[in-house]
């Protein structure tokens, strides 16, 4: 006879103590209603590595319970289960993670990716930020491939007591490795549609009189790789070279956490980049990816950001 879901949470997290080892109280259910929510039931399996550390491997069980009612066998799926543990074991993710109390190997992996901060609460928790309006930058720290996709870790506080370092140095110098992991880009939005090998152009390059466009349309900025590209905004000397570029301030409007448009406030009507932002933010932004509803002014002759 087929399984109720409760069954099947309870049955499968037996069969895992057995076929894992680990001791009673490290493969725990948790509901998606329990704090912090979740997007779905978990069972949480935890390897104690020190203290310190501890590294958790989140199953999806209401996937898993789909699956089981479409013919998939629970022996299959324990087998299954146990065999991806054993491949994130081996992976280049895992290995890297071990670095992580030791900040002489681990410094070079730091960078800096935007979150919204009233969307991210729950995440931000314990984290290592700094704000800028309702945008907050955030410490990461790249862990290498994970089946064929990049893998990366929110850095907790009490890792700089760990590492022994002031919080400012490591924030600058995370904010550095941002720069050199995925260098500044802006974009035209014509080459973007015609040329798939299209890499943006180097404005940063300081031999090269780049002419930034000062209409209303604007300019794209993102990063090399264009993924969680809108940061480069907030990249050493980016914003001044905009400005200097553009012969004063200009306005940010983050259509998500890939990219930023850039407008010159002499030309651009803030309440109109609002509506913009607001109808382009609605209608083509996934809300993974969305950043903020605010428009941004950076001045040039303080160097300093605000929100309108």
């Amino acid at each position: 006879m087929e399984m109720t879901y409760e069954s099947f949470v309870e049955t499968l997290r037996s069969e895992l103590l057995e076929a894992t080892g680990y001791d009673e109280e490290m493969i725990c259910y948790k509901q998606e209603t329990e704090y912090p929510p979740t997007s779905g039931d978990r069972l949480l399996l935890k390897r104690q590595r020190n203290e310190e550390i501890m590294e958790v491997c989140a199953l999806y069980v209401q996937d898993l319970f789909r699956e089981y009612q479409n013919g998939w066998s629970m022996e299959a799926i324990v087998r299954e289960i146990v065999e991806r543990l054993d491949a994130i074991a081996r992976s280049e993710c895992f290995q890297r993670s071990r670095n992580l109390e030791d900040y002489d190997k681990i410094k070079e992996d730091l960078f800096i990716r935007l979150l919204n901060i009233e969307k991210n609460q729950v995440e931000l928790e314990d984290c290592i930020y700094r704000t800028i309006g309702d945008i907050a930058l955030v410490l990461y720290a790249r862990m290498g491939e994970l089946n064929g996709s990049s893998a990366s870790i929110k850095i907790k506080r009490h890792m700089l007591e760990k590492w022994e370092q002031e919080p400012k140095q490591v924030f600058e110098e995370a904010l550095l490795n941002t720069y050199f992991i995925s260098p500044p880009r802006i974009y035209c939005w014509e080459k973007l549609i015609f040329d798939p090998d299209y890499a943006g152009e180097n404005f940063m390059n300081l031999l090269c009189d780049y002419k930034l466009k000062k209409d209303v349309l604007g300019n794209c900025l993102s990063t090399t790789i264009r993924t969680n590209g809108a940061v480069a905004i907030f990249l050493p000397g980016v914003a001044e070279r905009i400005g200097q570029l553009m012969g004063g301030g200009f306005y940010m409007v983050f259509t998500s956490i890939h990219e930023v448009m850039i407008h010159n406030e002499k030309s651009a009507d803030p309440e109109e980049l609002k509506k913009v932002l607001e109808d382009t933010v609605n209608e083509t932004t996934p809300p993974e990816d969305f950043l903020t509803y605010q428009i941004y002014h950076y001045d040039l002759e303080t160097g300093s950001f605000s929100v309108l």
